[in-house]
């Protein structure tokens, strides 16, 4: 019997980490078929972005399609979502760029090795981090800081697109170091180049939001629409390549994708370059962190449509192992982008198999479309960049955060602005670092009310937002927020002033219901408000304190050396007090609860 639990165990824990046991033996013929329906829309969406995206990452366009094959599969054994699909994005590519651009200059094997290089060392933070449960560590990414650098990134893309599409040079590291370029080179736009990417980006927008009403009137079925829609972009290369090989404007100084080379990439191990792998620590772990944000958002909102489980713990493996599986076959840094996921999801995918069939296709593509990509115009792959990103650019979150939450505001706009002016990277570590310091100040200054009865019920409110009895012997103070170092000396200082402003105090209660933890430095601050109290002839009390915090504080001298009661409620404890005035103002006349708490 116990070997029989132990090989169940042992079986569980294995289908933990493999999730396609879970999903294969329940494969068949119906499955199979969507999937390959699936996997044929997907398909033809990632292979314009795989190229695109490698061009931004100052990469040859092949690998972009090399980083969209190994990926794809590995994630298909150890992912746990039904419809992510993993591959080249706006974001990673551009930090891919950032990040290679500091070591080497574009278009050098230094350059290429960095890139591959940083694939394989996201993939084995993000292994590591998911092998030690430590998928928390993305919550430091607040989502107003993400919503931020996602914003400005998306900014900095598309006016690094600017360039390819007039037919002008224009680079930088910032999007302020962008803009200058641009400006510096307006006069010098190849105006053939110019109509062509223009042309793409008013086709490509067009698609995006006329299209579809269009065909539906039209009398086509919405799925129909919505497959027209996704393969727009393909339409715009298949027309621009036409064009270009027609009218000979290669030779007329259009800007071409070139010859692309045929065949699957080979298995090689990145450059094994310690110093290499030291030096793109820090921006490896800024991708990783930023990828695996964006991918388990995406696999969550997509699983909770079909109350399918997604495991945050065990995607940061997959998508570690699908990086590592991009590096070892010549690709870039990848993780679940969010277009193509939805285009997966809303095409029906039923299992990550519709990814290794995506796989497939653009292994497929490689071996025997690549020539068909030779007159391909970069102004057309980076008009199909400018598209994408600009769904990412949302100003209107800035609103909503400075309606909500003045704070979370200075993050967010804080994040764009060092972004926009200094790059990447700096707004990144810029808006993580204002986030945590505006935690932790908010923290160290928590909310603490206080509280009386309101006549006719057990209840204790804000005296400053409910109508309420008080004993002016009792000080009832209601600590909204956990006790720890930060805010220790705080509690201090406000149960002296409060109870300095009020002589008649004769008993402190501490009400603590939303008191989750009390560390060891709140703890020698409550020994020391009990010492002061106790000199000055005052009882300390607490309530409404929580299990695991009571065992704690068992553990320590406080309770023993405690002036007054622990008290299950906080009605208990002002009973204990002054039964009578508790009893009255209980069985007083109700009032209204429908104020705020």
């Amino acid at each position: 019997m116990e070997k029989s639990n132990l090989k169940n165990r042992a079986s569980k824990v294995f289908k933990s980490y493999l999730p396609i046991l879970e999903w294969a033996p329940k494969y068949n013929k119906k499955t199979l078929a969507n999937d390959l329906i699936v996997a044929l829309i997907v398909t033809m969406m990632l292979i314009p972005q795989s190229l695109a995206y490698a061009l931004l990452a100052g990469l040859p366009p092949e690998i972009g399609l090399y980083a969209s094959m190994a990926p794809l599969v590995l994630y298909a054994i150890f992912g746990t979502s039904r419809a992510l699909a993993v591959g080249p994005v706006a974001v990673a590519s551009l930090m891919t760029a950032a990040a290679a651009g500091q070591l080497a200059s574009q278009g050098s094997p230094e350059y290429y090795g960095a890139a591959i290089a940083l694939a394989m060392v996201s993939g084995l933070l993000l292994m590591a981090m998911g092998f030690l449960k430590l998928g928390f560590l993305a919550n430091f990414l607040s989502h107003p800081v993400i919503a931020g650098f996602i914003t400005a990134s998306g900014l900095q893309i598309a006016a690094g697109q600017l360039g390819p599409v007039l037919g002008i040079n224009a680079h930088g590291e910032s999007f302020l170091d962008i803009v200058i370029s641009l400006w510096h080179s307006i006069l010098s736009i190849h105006w053939t180049t110019a109509a062509i990417g223009i042309g793409s980006l008013i086709f490509l927008f067009w698609v995006r939001k006329g299209l579809k009403p269009m065909l539906l009137k039209l009398k086509l079925g919405p799925k129909t629409a919505d497959l027209m829609v996704k393969i727009g972009p393909v339409i715009a290369i298949i027309a621009t390549i036409v064009i270009v090989w027609f009218m000979g404007l290669a030779d007329k100084g259009v800007q071409i994708v070139g010859k692309v080379p045929e065949g699957l990439p080979k298995i090689q191990l990145p450059p094994l370059d310690f110093a290499l792998w030291l030096k793109i620590l820090v921006p490896a772990l800024l991708i990783s962190i930023v990828g695996y944000v964006e991918s388990i958002s995406v696999a969550l909102t997509l699983a909770a449509k079909k109350r399918q489980r997604v495991d945050p713990d065990q995607e940061l493996i997959a998508i570690g192992a699908a990086n590592i599986g991009s590096a070892v076959s010549g690709g870039f840094p990848v993780t679940g982008g969010f277009s193509r996921s939805v285009v997966n999801f809303d095409a029906g995918a039923e299992t990550p198999a519709a990814g290794v069939f995506t796989a497939v296709g653009i292994g497929l593509t490689t071996l025997f479309l690549t020539p068909l990509l030779f007159f391909l115009p970069n102004a057309t792959l980076a008009a199909t960049i400018i598209v994408a990103v600009m769904s990412l650019v949302d100003f209107s979150a800035l609103k909503h955060t400075w309606d909500y939450a003045k704070t979370d505001f200075a993050a967010m706009l804080v994040t764009i602005v060092v972004t926009l002016i200094m790059g990447i990277e700096p707004g990144l570590i810029a808006g993580v670092t204002l986030s945590i310091f505006l935690h932790l100040y908010k923290t160290s200054r928590p909310h603490v009310a206080v509280v009386g009865q309101i006549p006719g019920t057990s209840s204790f409110r804000n005296v400053e937002r409910h109508k309420v009895v008080t004993d002016p012997e009792i000080l009832s103070l209601r600590v909204d927020e956990s006790l720890y170092f930060p805010n220790a000396r705080y509690l201090e200082d406000l149960v002296n002033e409060k109870v300095a402003a009020n002589p008649e105090v004769r008993h402190v209660i501490l009400e603590c219901p939303a008191v989750n933890n009390i560390d060891f430095s709140a703890l020698e601050s409550l020994e020391a408000i009990n010492q002061r109290l106790k000199d000055g002839g005052i009882s300390l009390h607490l309530s409404e304190v929580k299990g695991p915090i009571m065992d704690r504080l068992q553990h320590s001298h406080f309770l023993k050396e405690l002036t007054g009661g622990v008290h299950l409620r906080q009605y208990d404890a002002v009973a204990s007090i002054n039964p009578k005035l508790a009893d009255q103002t209980r069985k007083a006349e109700k009032i209204s609860n429908a104020e705020p708490i």
